[in-house]
């Protein structure tokens, strides 16, 4: 176990109950977890609590305290599950409510004192954790029947919730033994099942959450709402690092609804008692703003510069061998450049957040992904300890790395705009998806430029990657693993390469004068750089005549995991087979014009410790228009605690992708955004959505992240198969009309 389940002695007995916790002392703010539906969960009289991350009651109900938020990715369900195994509960009795912000119990295991959910972290980093909470009360509930009925434990079985002794033909549920376990010292050591064991881990169970999001139980921020509460918008300057100079409210306030304005450091905030009467009354609004320090340049200017600097050396990121003298003396070299655009998170639900100061301190409501950072912040906003600064963490409608907002900045405000009315209400802080696009953060543009060098035999023997883009640690709380100017998640997926190339050297350039807002986005580095490296690896094997396939394999010889998903994916797609031109692919009703060409391409990266091989076969029109037919998927995630989440999120990962393959790109025009909303930063819609298949590699390895690997294949995939039926190599993202006749 990583950390050790407190000894009894500090064990503390809750105030007039019969239910023990096992967690440190709670200060008034955390001694309530949050449900499902937003109201805190309190343990009754009754509850039986042998650690932080379960309660049982005596109704038999089993409530898994999960530290990790839940935003769509089936997080709520997987940490149940490691639980609800060792504890041998019934799924059916089983049921989540969100952990307070309390890291000295919710740390993630991952990142060190921060509780935070992200970096597809949240299952590996509870593996043990939750399993040894659920074993340890298991035990407990089995020495309390044994003393109950005098008989030993070890003959005492536990299954689906109910605790037995065959031959005295004794048995109880939970429910009825936690007056008697809560009385019991509790175990410092218990065994784990043998994975042979498993009745729900590996299972396709039904998820926690699905009930509750297909009824309109579940609550999300937007449906907060408390007395007297204001909702607030913000007009944001237009540009980035401009403010606000002056403004004119006359008209604002003349708008029913408004209640008040303000001015924030981020900009000015309308205040009305409803969403539509405070957006009303922005449209109103007259702002002068300052822009003697805005950001001014255009997107294509940005890409020149980052082009100029990959002109010259970077910082090394990583170095083995003679790169230079290499591929001086190649037999042949080969160079390429590809460029990605800046990315919107564009979640479904935009950023929202509400905020009340009360006696006791600062309350908060959303869908929180980084607890810790964002207690601190508020902290010293308002003044308070941390512990005085209360998170209500509820569902999200998606993240993609948003909500683990570098600087807190939706969160600060809410906060500002709180104190800028001196707390005389609760304010509920909403941003348009308008908002969302034009006012930050994004994935880095990147541009990357890579040069490689064959031996006579067509083996490649040196590589030189040299990155340009942004770093995205840099002013965010893990800005500590920049080390030696290099941000290991701008490199990450290039300086950790699996392919046996004995010369081999990445570089980096940061620039540090672009005023673009930039954070993590779904897969971070990996969302840039196996594009570049997969289809570079790709043009080599093209220029050697040799199969993309089997040449990898060549090089993955020391790798053993990637190669496994990559032979996975492979035979699953046919690879071996061509590809008929008449085909159908993904559907029998795919309608096949004429002068249609497809193809068939493959791409193996490794993000989160986990392995993700794709085979995507395309159709490209007469007209150059692409279609995506069919992807096939193999994952190495460790053991799959969920196999039907795992396939959802493959599924999600490959949708998300293939937007930002075809139409995803934030442009900018003399510093401003150009996109604001889903006509003009289209997400993939349904019928553009391929055939998938996902095959998950068995495995007796400890959970991996799953939310994001799947990602970075995806658009080397499609990429390599436009080139195998068009002939064209795209070196660039979006796709857009790039091979229009």
């Amino acid at each position: 176990m990583t950390r050790h389940i407190e000894n009894e002695s500090r064990r503390r007995f809750l105030k007039g109950t019969a239910g023990l916790t096992l967690a440190l002392y709670m200060p008034w703010s955390m001694a309530q977890g949050t449900g499902s539906d937003g109201t805190n969960g309190a343990a009754d009289a009754q509850d039986f609590e042998p650690n932080a991350f379960l309660r049982i009651d005596e109704d038999n109900n089993v409530t898994v305290i999960a530290k990790h938020l839940e935003m769509g990715q089936g997080t709520y369900t997987g940490l149940a599950t490691l639980v609800a195994e060792e504890l041998d509960a019934d799924w059916s009795q089983v049921q989540v409510e969100s952990a307070p912000a309390d890291v000295s119990r919710y740390n993630n295991l991952h990142w060190g004192p921060n509780q935070g959910t992200g970096g597809s972290s949240a299952i590996a980093n509870s593996w043990e954790q939750l399993r040894q909470a659920g074993a340890v009360a298991r035990a407990m509930l089995v020495t309390a029947a044994a003393q109950q009925w005098q008989v030993p434990a070890e003959e005492i079985t536990v299954e689906k919730g109910v605790v037995k002794h065959s031959a005295s033909n004794n048995e109880a549920s939970f429910g009825e033994l936690v007056g008697a376990a809560a009385e019991l010292p509790v175990p410092s050591d218990v065994a784990l099942k043998d994975p042979a064991d498993f009745t729900l881990i590996g299972q396709h169970i039904p998820r926690q959450d699905s009930a509750d999001k297909s009824t309109g139980r579940a609550v999300f921020t937007q449906d907060i709402h408390l007395p007297d509460m204001l909702t607030a918008v913000v007009a944001h300057p237009p540009r980035f690092g401009a403010k606000v100079g002056s403004f004119d409210a006359t008209k604002t306030r003349e708008v029913k609804g408004v209640v008040d304005v303000v001015e924030i450091p981020s900009g000015v905030a309308v205040l009305a008692r409803d969403t539509w009467s405070a957006k009303k009354g922005r449209d109103a609004l007259s702002v002068e703003w300052d822009e003697a320090d805005a950001f001014t340049l255009g997107s294509e200017q940005i890409l020149e510069r980052f082009q100029a600097l990959a002109e010259s050396p970077g910082t090394l990121a990583e170095q083995r061998g003679d790169v230079e003298a290499t591929l001086a003396e190649a037999a042949q070299t080969l160079d390429a450049a590809y460029d990605m655009p800046y990315l919107a998170h564009a979640a479904m639900e935009p950023l929202n957040c509400v905020i009340q100061l009360t006696d006791e301190g600062c309350e908060v409501w959303n869908g929180d992904q980084m607890q810790t950072y964002d207690q601190s912040v508020l902290a010293e906003l308002f003044g308070l300890e941390p512990q005085q600064v209360r998170i209500n963490t509820l569902y999200a409608g998606g993240s993609f790395g948003r909500r683990a907002a570098k600087k807190a900045d939706y969160i600060l405000e809410t906060a500002h705009i709180v104190k800028a009315i001196d707390g005389r209400a609760p304010v509920k802080l909403v941003w348009l998806r308008e908002d969302d696009m034009r006012a930050g953060n994004y994935r880095p543009m990147f541009h990357h430029r890579l040069w490689a060098g064959l031996d006579e035999q067509g083996q490649l023997v040196g590589w030189r990657h040299r990155l340009v883009g942004q770093s995205v640690a840099a002013g965010s709380p893990f800005e500590g693993m920049i080390q030696d100017d290099i941000d290991p998640t701008s490199v990450e997926g290039a300086s950790n390469l699996p392919y046996a190339i004995a010369n081999f050297q990445v570089e980096l350039h940061t620039p540090e004068d672009i005023g673009v807002p930039v954070q993590w986005w779904r897969s971070v580095g990996s969302s840039h750089t196996a594009f570049s490296t997969e289809c570079f690896i790709d043009e080599l094997a093209t220029e050697t005549e040799r199969d993309p396939v089997a040449w990898r394999l060549e090089m993955l010889a020391e790798h053993p995991r990637h190669a496994a998903v990559l032979k996975l994916a492979a035979e699953k797609a046919g690879w071996e087979s061509p590809l008929a031109e008449s085909e159908e692919a993904g559907s029998e009703e795919t309608e096949r014009e004429e002068g249609e060409k497809r193809g068939r391409g493959v791409a193996v990266h490794e993000s989160f410790n986990s392995y993700v091989a794709q085979v995507a076969e395309v159709s490209v029109s007469s007209d150059g228009q692409v279609r995506v037919d069919r992807v096939v998927c193999a994952v190495d995630c460790g053991i799959a605690v969920n196999p039907d989440v795992v396939k959802a999120q493959v599924e999600g990962s490959i949708g998300f992708a293939l937007t930002a393959v075809l139409y995803g790109e934030i442009t900018l025009t003399e510093g401003k955004v150009d996109q604001s909303n889903f006509h003009d930063y289209q997400p993939l819609r349904i019928g553009a959505m391929p055939s998938i298949e996902v095959h998950i590699v068995p495995s007796a390895e400890a959970p991996t992240g799953i939310g994001e690997p799947p990602v970075p294949p995806l658009a080397p995939a499609v990429a390599n198969a436009i080139f195998a039926a068009t002939g064209k190599r795209i070196r660039r993202l979006p796709l857009g009309d790039q091979l229009a006749s």
